[in-house]
């Protein structure tokens, strides 16, 4: 591998106190880029994601999705022996990432103020729930809980329910902000010789991308509508039955409207029509616009209705099952499966979205509870002795 390929956080050492998703999302990206990631885990049992289901060769599907490339230590934390290697462990790392929860880390002394006293070129990542100080700090908080509180679940669903969105995306929007976050705190002590904390929370996360929705309402006084798959202030937008199946269309301007009355609906006078003629109108008369775009759909097949928008420039999409977006040519044609390891043998994974040019990703193996956890130790010099008796006394 020549030096310019060389995985980008190749050298930096990340200590994790990981569960779920949040927080082993954003390490794996991390793991991605090369960086070691050693996740710490409770002995014997590990990470309770990994009895979240048993889909993929007996595994967690959760599991396997966000744990490839890191290496296991089992350690008890509530004990001496336990918290004096985890020490030990982040002495020499670079960063250190926690999403346990509410105030556990503070209990141990491995909260951000206490571990930059000790560590003060250590970068701390901690996720939360709801951030530190006010009222919230201290709840338990899971994805469809923060769903909910950030008023996510009430713009999602038909309208005469709610409904969550069907991945775990405030954990996920977590992880992107404490991956981003770390990646400029890495930045920023390189600059600057300062290891600052990075700080991020669901509830926070979600805030900002319930951004559209949130300047919608605070300004409007009017909380966008539940449309099921529709957008709820973009018109037409969303699935329409055809002869023989459904299609999913978008309309984002004015000309491609004109062009679909045109050539797709064979009426240009409706492009001008006062109740069609603008998004606002066309939203506000969402009823009469849907109902002229499904009788004329109703006349043509599925192939025939993709064939007639992509000739008109209209932004379309088919209604996948999951089963069929795995084998979706954007994935086969472009050669975007890997496969990787795990404790039960073999899967497929997709490679991560961000494309480094001349820089492969790094695509390790899953490990086992504690895979790594003797290894780990004989490196901060315990000898075989030593960690007999860790084991004996179910420190690791």
């Amino acid at each position: 591998m020549t030096a310019s390929a060389r995985p980008p956080l190749e050298g930096i050492t990340v200590v994790s106190l990981e569960q779920a998703v949040a927080a082993p999302f954003a390490t794996r990206q991390l793991a991605d880029l090369g960086a070691r990631v050693i996740k710490i885990e409770r002995p014997e049992v590990g990470d309770f994601a990994r009895r979240y289901d048993e889909s993929v060769l007996g595994q967690s599907s959760y599991f396997v999705w966000l744990n490839r490339s890191k290496e296991s230590l089992t350690l008890d934390l509530k004990s001496d022996r336990g918290r004096e290697i985890l020490e030990r462990l982040v002495a020499g790392a670079d960063v250190l990432v926690q999403n346990l929860g509410p105030g556990a880390t503070a209990r141990l002394g491995l909260d951000a103020d206490s571990l930059a006293r000790r560590y003060p070129d250590l970068i701390v990542c901690d996720i939360s729930g709801y951030g530190s100080g006010g009222s919230s700090a201290d709840r338990k908080a899971y994805d469809l809980l923060v769903q909910a509180e950030t008023g996510l679940l009430s713009l999602t669903g038909p309208p005469e329910t709610p409904a969550k969105v069907g991945i775990s995306v405030a954990d996920i929007a977590a992880g992107m902000y404490a991956y981003s976050g770390i990646l400029t705190a890495l930045l920023h002590r390189l600059r600057t010789g300062v290891a600052t904390p990075v700080r991020v929370s669901l509830f926070d996360a979600l805030t900002e991308w319930m951004g559209s929705p949130l300047y919608y309402t605070d300004n409007s006084g009017n909380q966008p509508a539940r449309f099921g798959a529709e957008h709820a202030t973009v018109a037409p937008y969303g699935p329409f039955d055809t002869a023989d199946g459904t299609v999913l269309l978008a309309i984002q301007n004015e000309r491609e409207w004109a062009a679909f009355c045109t050539e797709v609906l064979e009426d240009p006078t409706l492009a001008t029509d006062a109740r069609f003629a603008t998004n606002s109108a066309r939203v506000a008369h969402r009823a009469e616009c849907n109902a002229l775009i499904t009788a004329r759909l109703s006349t043509l097949t599925t192939a025939q209705t993709y064939a007639l928008l992509d000739r008109t420039g209209v932004a379309n999409a088919q209604m996948n099952s999951v089963a069929e977006f795995l084998d979706h040519p954007a994935l086969v044609e472009r050669d975007r499966w890997r496969e990787i390891q795990t404790p039960a043998g073999p899967i497929r994974a997709p490679l991560p979205p961000a494309i480094l040019g001349g820089v492969p990703a790094v695509m390790g193996p899953i490990p086992d509870v504690g895979a790594h956890t003797t290894d780990i130790l004989a490196e901060l010099g315990y000898t075989d002795a030593d960690i007999a008796r860790l084991r004996a006394d179910r420190t690791i």
